[in-house]
C-alpha cells in the first residue's frame, strides 16, 4: 500500500460488538474470517484510510470477575443496557491477558483475513496497545514479576484498593495519578529495562499483524509523569524516555508503522517529539463542547506542524456520543469543522447513524437504536468530500474574518481553506446558537481579476463571486445558528456574468 496520507481518516469499530451484531444479522456465528464481503464493502464506502478495531486482544477472566463485584460498573452496565445480563460483561479490552486475538473474534487467523480484506480495499488496520498495565492473570505476573511496580504485605494491608496479591507477590494496581487505582489491572514499571525490551518484542509482533497502534493513556509513561506517580517504587529514572526508545526500535524495522497517542494534560507536543505520529486533540473536543467559537479559533492558530500531528474527533469510546454531548445542529457543525482542519480525523462507529448511548467497553452487546437517514446522508457527503486530495495532501490556512462596529457576530465564524494543485476549498462554520455575519478574507492573490463559480457541498447552491472582493474586503457570509458553508468545485471566469455577487 502507499504511504499514509498526511491527514488520514480513521474509523473506530468496537470489534466485539461488531462481530456479535453481524452474527445476529446473518443468523449464525461469525468471526473476522467469515465476515461477508458486502460488510467490508460498506466500510470501504465510507472512504476511510484506516479501521481501528478496538478490543481484539484476549480478555481476562480475572478482570471480568473483579468487574462483576464493582457496583459502580454494574450500574453503568444497566444504564447502557436495560436488559443487562452477566454474560454481557465480556471484560475490558484494556485489561489485556495476552496480545493474542480473542477466539470469539476468530483468533490470529481471523485477524489476518480481516487485514487482507481491508488492504484489498486500500484500508489500513489499527489495533490497541496498552503500555501502562496488564491483567492480573497475564503470564508476566508469574514469569516476570520484576516487570511490575511491586508492594509489600504492609501496602496490601493498609491500602487494599491500590495493591493486590497475585502469584504469591504483592503488585500495585494500575493507575492514573489523579484518580483511584484501577482494581482489575497491574501496574507495569516503565523504568525497568527488561520490561522495555519485552515491550519492543511485543510491539514488533503486533506490527507484523497491523499497520499502527493506538496507545492507551500514553502520557502516563513519560519519565517525569511516571516518576511523580510512583516515586522510589519505580527505581532509578532511565536516561532515555520510554516512548523515544520504543518507537525508534519499532520504526527501525517498520518505518511506516503508525503510532497514535491517547494523550491529555497538554502533553501532546512532548509526545510528538518522542515519535508519535498523532496525538489526541482532547483540548479541541473540550473547547467545542464547553467554550466559545473564539477560543476554538485561537486553538487552531497553533503551529501548523504541531496541528498536523493531532487527531481530531467529536466522539470516541471514552467520550459521550456526539448527539449526547451536543445538540444535533451543533454536532453537525462540529463535524464539519473537525473534518476541515489539518491532522488525522477519528470517527466512531455509530456516529454516522446517530447513536446516543455510550456503551461501556466491558459490554459485548448494546441496545438497538434507530438509524437517522438524514444524518447518514450528511456523513456520506462529508466523508466523500474528505477523501479528495485537497483535504488529504493540500495546504491549509485559517482565514481572517471581520465584522462591523454594530455587529461582532463574526467572532462566531471559523473559516479555513485548502489548496492543492489548483483546486480550492473553503469551509465557514458558525459555531454559535445565534445567526452570524461577517467578511471572510481569502488568502490567495491568484483569485483576483476573475469571477469564481463555487458549489456549496451540502445545499448544492451555486455561488458566483468576484475574486478581488473575496481577497479584500472579503467574502460576505450570513449563516444561521450552527450553519456552515463548504464551497467546492471552484471554476474561474474572466468576464463578469453580470451582477454576479449573489447566488444564481
Amino acid at each position: 500500500m502507499k504511504s499514509w496520507p498526511k491527514h488520514p481518516v480513521v474509523y473506530e469499530i468496537n470489534a466485539w460488538i461488531w462481530i456479535q451484531e453481524l452474527s445476529r444479522k446473518y443468523g449464525s456465528p461469525i468471526t473476522f474470517a467469515q465476515v461477508p464481503r458486502e460488510e467490508w464493502d460498506l466500510i470501504a464506502d465510507r472512504r476511510v484510510d484506516a479501521v481501528w478495531f478496538m478490543g481484539v486482544w484476549q480478555r481476562s477472566p480475572a478482570g471480568i470477575a473483579i468487574a462483576n463485584q464493582n457496583l459502580n460498573l454494574l450500574q453503568d452496565f444497566r444504564s447502557a443496557l436495560a436488559d443487562y445480563r452477566a454474560e454481557d460483561n465480556v471484560g475490558s479490552p484494556y485489561c489485556v491477558r495476552q496480545y493474542v486475538v480473542d477466539d470469539f473474534l476468530g483468533g490470529p487467523q481471523g485477524l489476518a483475513v480481516a487485514r487482507e480484506e481491508l488492504a484489498r480495499r486500500g484500508i489500513r488496520l489499527v489495533l490497541d496497545f496498552v503500555p501502562n498495565h496488564v491483567a492480573p492473570d497475564h503470564p508476566w505476573t508469574s514469569r516476570r514479576p520484576e516487570y511490575f511496580i511491586q508492594g509489600s504485605a504492609e501496602d496490601l494491608r493498609n491500602d487494599p484498593a491500590s495493591f493486590v496479591e497475585a502469584e504469591g507477590q504483592v503488585f500495585a494496581c494500575g493507575r492514573d495519578p489523579y484518580f483511584p487505582a484501577w482494581p482489575d489491572v497491574l501496574q507495569l514499571n516503565a523504568f525497568q529495562p527488561g520490561l522495555r525490551k519485552a515491550v519492543i518484542e511485543t510491539l514488533a509482533d503486533i506490527a507484523d499483524r497491523c499497520d499502527g497502534v493506538r496507545c492507551d493513556m500514553a502520557m502516563l509513561l513519560l519519565n517525569p509523569i511516571f516518576e511523580r506517580t510512583w516515586g522510589s517504587r519505580a527505581g532509578q529514572r532511565p536516561a532515555t524516555e520510554y516512548w523515544s526508545e520504543i518507537i525508534a526500535a519499532i520504526k527501525a524495522t517498520y518505518p511506516d508503522f503508525l503510532f497514535v497517542a491517547e494523550a491529555y494534560w497538554d502533553l501532546e507536543w512532548e509526545l510528538q517529539q518522542q515519535g508519535f505520529d498523532y496525538c489526541y486533540d482532547k483540548r479541541l473536543y473540550d473547547r467545542l463542547e464547553h467554550e466559545n467559537a473564539e477560543n476554538v479559533r485561537l486553538h487552531l492558530c497553533a503551529d501548523p506542524d504541531y496541528q498536523r500531528k493531532l487527531i481530531r474527533f467529536i466522539e470516541n469510546h471514552d467520550e459521550p456520543r456526539a448527539l449526547s454531548a451536543f445538540s444535533p445542529p451543533k454536532a453537525r457543525a462540529a463535524a464539519v469543522l473537525t473534518a476541515a482542519i489539518p491532522g488525522a480525523k477519528l470517527f466512531h462507529e455509530g456516529q454516522f447513524e446517530g447513536r446516543k448511548i455510550r456503551v461501556p467497553v466491558f459490554l459485548g452487546r448494546r441496545p438497538d437504536e434507530p438509524a437517522d437517514p438524514d444524518l447518514q446522508a450528511f456523513y456520506r457527503t462529508l466523508l466523500k468530500d474528505g477523501a479528495l486530495a485537497e483535504l488529504r495532501d493540500g495546504h491549509w490556512q485559517l482565514c481572517d474574518r471581520e465584522g462591523w462596529p454594530d455587529n461582532s457576530s463574526c467572532r462566531n465564524l471559523i473559516a479555513s481553506c485548502w489548496k492543492h494543485d489548483g483546486e480550492y476549498r473553503l469551509t465557514v462554520v458558525n459555531l454559535s446558537d445565534t445567526a452570524a455575519q461577517g467578511l471572510v478574507r481569502l488568502p490567495w492573490d491568484e483569485l483576483k481579476g476573475k469571477i469564481w463559480h463555487m458549489t456549496d457541498l451540502f445545499s448544492g447552491q451555486l455561488l458566483v463571486r468576484d475574486g478581488d472582493e473575496m481577497c479584500s474586503p472579503g467574502l460576505y457570509v450570513d449563516l444561521p445558528p450552527w450553519g456552515f458553508h463548504v464551497l467546492t468545485e471552484w471554476q474561474s471566469r474572466w468576464s463578469d456574468p453580470g451582477g454576479g455577487l449573489i447566488p444564481e
